[in-house]
């Protein structure tokens, strides 16, 4: 979440300095966000089977924290696209 939030305050500032990067430092932050999400899973579905048992609702909520970073990676991209679309030039 660390990285997500550093491509955050990058893209603001790449709003600012460099607007070409702004699409780019969305995508890499939704990228980022995917690789960390299906890091957790592997070592989810790891621990899982070293345990041998395992509750639903356990799997239930670690599937729940797994998500976290997939969203937070898609409003990051989801604000570069706005600010993408504000900064366009209008014909």
């Amino acid at each position: 979440m660390i990285i997500i939030s550093i491509l955050l305050i990058c893209l603001l500032l790449a709003a600012w300095k460099a607007p070409r990067w702004v699409k780019e430092i969305g995508i890499g932050a939704l990228i980022v966000s995917i690789f960390w999400s299906l890091s957790g899973l592997y070592n989810a579905c790891d621990a899982i089977q070293m345990c041998g048992d395992a509750s639903p609702v356990i799997i239930a909520g670690g599937l729940k924290c797994c998500l976290i970073p997939v969203l937070y990676g898609l409003i990051v991209y989801f604000i570069s696209l706005i600010i993408r679309i504000i900064q366009k030039p209008r014909i």
